[in-house]
């Protein structure tokens, strides 16, 4: 049985059991309204990348104002016989009322720093989990991906064109808004467009041109249609011997007549290099220089940049299923760890301890700045220090690697500058965040990454960027885990 059919949707119950069979346990011990503290943060850039990009925190803070427990998800929970009534009923009168610190969206961040940090009673920190994942995870995913796909594009506008081969509706409409966090000029998922004000595209399928009885037809039927925004595919027969041709021919016959001209091109199989130089040549003759030529089929950065070192006559690229999935590296491997519980007033840092020492946690209640040069306005380092410790420009300054404590770097007071990267987005429930438009987090992305040094802009073994340890943080995490040996 539907117990939502034709109701609002609600996300609250995108969660994993154990949140629930936590959180009744907290329940049941009483110890629901103690204040914790996590720490969401992943482990690994993906495609073995120089950064990531942060993205999925509009959606993520929509799913906070929208937490409820409706009558429909009591009844479910109760079916399942884990729960009694009296946790039911807090469930239904649920809420969020903590705070929640998060870096801005569209920031470029980096493996081990704290990109999201919530201050909650037990449960309410608990409850959010998944939904925080699954949201940060996919958005932050696409966005990375988007971002290598267009750096390689050098300047050339790239349309994500990946809804089809999405993993879902939802995959397709919001990652379609992450691509555009990353960096690509437009999409072809009409959903994002509406909802997000993304720039949509499109204009034909091979099956547009086979349902005429010839190639010419269909190119003429579409001019008439779109004189203005004429873009014609041509492979759908013959590239060179056919496409292209028919598409001058519209050019000279249909479109300069009515006072127009043909927009561009796409080619979307065979040679792309060698086809889009033979087209580049055959549009020239014909006098067509402004005719642009776009590519798709398949692509990404590692092609694409391969074709233009080709010298591909590319002017624009459509991205699809390589893109919307972030097929080469498809997880992004956000984490969600407790880092303190407050008792009586004191904040108890806690620590999670492994064999592998990239999954041993920062403990504690932090904060994260990123550290400016003075004389290059590029960015030096990330920071990680105890939420109450300040950092003193005019003072030298010591940051110390995560784990290799023989590691650190001194800076020479008055030759940097820090920045908080992490904002409140909610404090004590309500919502406190300055909304921005997609375009305005697109658009502050570019800005920070070009504060950003080129050596981390690799996509083979780009330059390791520093997140490193206060020497307060240091120490208290190296005596936790040798109280933890004993």
């Amino acid at each position: 049985m539907n117990r939502h059919a034709g109701s609002e949707r609600n996300l609250t119950l995108v969660m994993d059991l154990y949140e629930l069979t936590m959180s009744y346990n907290y329940f049941k011990q009483g110890n629901k309204d103690q204040l914790v503290y996590f720490d969401m943060f992943y482990r690994k850039n993906p495609d073995n990348g120089g950064f990531a990009v942060f993205a999925g925190l509009q959606q993520l803070i929509e799913c906070i104002k929208n937490l409820h427990f409706s009558e429909g998800d009591i009844e479910y929970l109760r079916s399942l016989q884990k729960f009694d009534e009296d946790f039911l009923d807090y469930l239904s009168d649920f809420k969020f009322t903590g705070s929640i610190y998060a870096m801005k969206e569209g920031t470029p961040v980096f493996p081990n720093e704290p990109l999201i940090t919530v201050k909650a009673k037990f449960i309410e920190a608990q409850i959010i989990e998944t939904m925080l994942l699954v949201t940060v995870n996919h958005q932050s995913l696409i966005a990375t991906k988007a971002h290598r796909v267009v750096q390689e594009a050098k300047g050339r506008p790239v349309m994500e064109f990946g809804a089809r081969r999405a993993q879902g509706y939802d995959s397709a409409t919001y990652g379609a808004r992450a691509a555009y966090i990353g960096g690509v000029a437009g999409t072809a998922t009409v959903s994002a467009g509406e909802m997000f004000d993304i720039p949509v595209v499109g204009t034909m399928a091979h099956s547009f041109v086979q349902s005429f009885d010839s190639e010419y037809e269909a190119f003429k039927a579409y001019a008439l249609t779109y004189p203005d925004d004429c873009v014609l595919l041509v492979d759908t027969y013959d590239t060179l011997k056919s496409g292209v041709p028919n598409a001058i021919e519209i050019a000279k016959e249909v479109l300069e007549p009515m006072g127009k001209k043909l927009k561009g091109i796409r080619l979307d199989s065979g040679d792309i290099s060698y086809l889009s130089k033979r087209a580049r040549a055959m549009l020239d003759v014909a006098g067509l220089t402004y005719v642009s030529i776009s590519a798709s089929n398949s692509l990404d950065e590692y092609l694409i940049r391969s074709l233009l070192n080709q010298g591909a006559q590319l002017d624009s690229f459509g991205v699809g299923e390589n893109l919307i999935v972030s097929k080469s590296s498809p997880v992004f491997g956000g984490v969600y760890k407790l880092v303190a519980i407050e008792k009586n007033g004191q904040i108890i840092p806690k620590i999670k301890i492994s064999e592998n020492t990239e999954k041993i946690t920062n403990p504690g209640y932090k904060r994260v700045y990123r550290l400016f040069e003075n004389e290059t306005g590029k960015a030096m380092a990330d920071l990680i220090a105890f939420y109450d410790e300040e950092i003193d420009c005019t003072k030298d300054l010591t940051i110390y690697h995560q784990s290799d404590i023989w590691k650190f770097k001194t800076i020479e007071a008055n030759t940097y500058t820090v920045e908080e990267l992490q904002v409140p987005i909610f404090e004590d429930g309500k919502f406190v965040y300055q909304e921005l438009s997609v375009k305005e987090i697109r658009d502050y992305s570019m800005k920070e990454k070009a504060r950003l040094w080129d050596e981390i802009f690799r996509l083979e073994f780009p330059h390791n960027y520093y997140v490193d340890l206060t020497k307060s943080l240091l120490d208290f995490k190296i005596k936790m885990l040798e109280e933890k040996r004993k």
